[in-house]
């Protein structure tokens, strides 16, 4: 069995609004930073996992996404795998 560390960035889909996003980049720009903009707010998840192989991690990370961690309805997520 091997041992990895998964990254998960959970973000809201583009075509939702992001109320936190929008109050971060109005913040923002109060505080004279009126360079940035679109702030867009997620979460990132790091967890790690024993697995047969770095398919099977794969897939047992991409299930805990689908089931539990990302609301596919208003979310989409990305993940990096790294063995320890």
């Amino acid at each position: 069995m091997i041992k990895f560390k998964a990254h998960i960035d959970i973000m809201p889909m583009e075509e939702l609004l992001d109320p936190q996003g929008k109050v971060v980049t109005q913040s923002l720009h109060k505080l004279g930073l009126n360079e940035i903009d679109h702030v867009r707010i997620g979460k990132h998840i790091t967890l790690t996992i024993t697995a047969a192989s770095e398919a099977d991690a794969k897939n047992k990370v991409d299930d805990a996404c689908k089931k539990l961690l990302a609301n596919l309805i208003m979310e989409r997520y990305s993940f990096t795998l790294t063995q320890v």
